[in-house]
């Protein structure tokens, strides 16, 4: 698999989003990042904005299996993972097998995925992390490719229960999806009402797709890139020297290690869709906001002054190269 092959692939997979799902740009990107580096992607958005209709029609494109799951307050960690049955067989011999939960699909939709108890949200964590699920102490591995997205509804917050840090740090990406115009509601109104509803055709295939995360894996990262996403994350950080004033006043938290690794990541998954060989600093502060939008925590002076997770990052993005670290130019 070379460069070329990986971008003309998520063109191809990218076009046939786009045949189905009406604008949501940055979403697709989004998207794609994750499905190259086999991340997992937070998606925040209103009822339908097209989330479900996103993982089904990537489903598609990539041939692969896929499973919803729909969070409530009644759903349990069996029902996430699987569990064991007593089987009966032809003899009348009885013995446990395992049923496996719709966790174990390639691709992975949590829909409203914090209207669920912390004690099932907790049953994601090792899949996510780990790629294996443990039922009755023996653990097994799920299939890959795997990627999650999560889904979760900011305006009907009563009963929900919100995702803790932990399990946040756990996603590679944030994405908030925004209200369409209302050209992108003509379009949709469209296609979503005719005598047919278009549908998107397989581009891609699991080996295929694990030759494009292995590529991604593979692209140099210059040590001075490396260093910016280490400062940028240090800089999140109010006890640091090196952070801004804006972070020293309104953040209580600030973003972990994995911080760093997702940013790199993202980064030379960005490379590669836009068809460079290697990581530019450009690639860095162009995924930082998503990448680190979850994985800040801000104290109540920011709710009370209106200062967003989003605009703490653009702020830490713009004031670290010319806090004196001499990332950009550094060898």
């Amino acid at each position: 698999m070379t460069p070329e092959e990986c971008q003309n692939k998520t063109n191809a997979i990218a076009g046939e989003i786009g045949n189905v799902i009406v604008g949501q740009q940055e979403l697709v990107r989004h998207v794609l990042i994750c499905l190259l580096t086999e991340g997992h992607l937070l998606v925040e958005g209103a009822p339908g904005l097209g989330k479900t209709q996103m993982l089904r029609t990537l489903a598609d494109a990539v041939s692969m299996p896929w499973s919803r799951i729909q969070f409530t307050p009644d759903l349990m960690p069996a029902d996430i993972v699987g569990t064991q049955v007593l089987d009966q067989d032809e003899s009348g011999a009885r013995r446990f097998e395992f049923r496996p939960g719709p966790i174990t699909a390639n691709l992975v939709l949590a829909d409203e995925v914090n209207r669920a108890t912390p004690k099932t949200q907790s049953a994601m964590l090792e899949a996510m992390q780990e790629r294996a699920v443990t039922v009755a102490g023996e653990t097994r591995n799920l299939p890959r490719p795997f990627m999650v997205m999560a889904t979760q509804n900011p305006i009907e917050m009563e009963g929900t229960y919100p995702l803790p840090e932990a399990q946040l740090d756990r996603f590679l990406f944030k994405s908030v999806v925004p209200f369409p115009s209302a050209i992108e509601l003509m379009a949709v109104a469209s296609r979503t009402t005719g005598a047919e509803t278009p549908r998107a055709q397989a581009v891609c295939d699991g080996p295929t797709l694990q030759a494009m995360i292995d590529l991604t894996r593979r692209v140099p990262i210059p040590e001075h890139c490396v260093r910016l996403a280490v400062d940028i994350v240090v800089a999140t950080h109010p006890d640091s020297e090196t952070s801004p004033e804006i972070v020293r006043r309104f953040v209580r938290f600030g973003a972990s290690p994995r911080g760093v690794q997702s940013m790199i990541l993202a980064a030379k998954a960005s490379a590669l869709l836009d068809g460079r060989p290697s990581v530019a600093s450009d690639d860095i502060a162009a995924v930082a906001v998503p990448a680190l939008r979850h994985r800040i925590s801000v104290g109540y002076e920011a709710v009370a002054d209106g200062i967003g997770d989003d605009e703490l990052v653009r702020s830490v993005v713009e004031l670290v190269p010319a806090a004196g670290s001499g990332v950009r130019g550094a060898p």
